[in-house]
């Protein structure tokens, strides 16, 4: 059986893990054990992140509503219940735009 070296697969799985660890501190960038481990780390971080980007939005995107509404004289909750009565079909990014930058359209929904 012949000998297998694996000299340039090794050097680029090296380079492409480094690759991922560069800019981080101490020897994570630079040590292949603790790069690998950071990369494997950083890559579940970034997972996670992105579900909880959505969780935070949604809740930023109801305050600002609820804050709006409220300045209007209703609350969240009410003020849904009526869009959902009346057939309004908004998401809540949308309405959330609505009541941050054209506060008369969104004066017009609760009306």
């Amino acid at each position: 059986m012949p000998r297998v070296k694996r000299g340039t697969h090794r050097i680029k799985r090296r380079k492409n893990i480094l690759a991922r660890t560069k800019g981080m501190m101490w020897g994570r960038k630079s040590k292949i054990t603790l790069a690998k481990i950071a990369a494997v780390k950083a890559g579940v971080n970034a997972y996670v992140g992105r579900k909880l980007k959505k969780r935070d939005n949604r809740g930023l995107q109801q305050n600002r509503i609820g804050a709006r509404a409220r300045m209007l004289g209703t609350n969240y909750s009410k003020f849904m219940g009526s869009l959902k009565a009346k057939g309004i079909v908004l998401d809540r990014k949308v309405l959330a735009q609505l009541a941050n930058t054209y506060p008369a359209v969104f004066e017009k929904l609760i009306g």
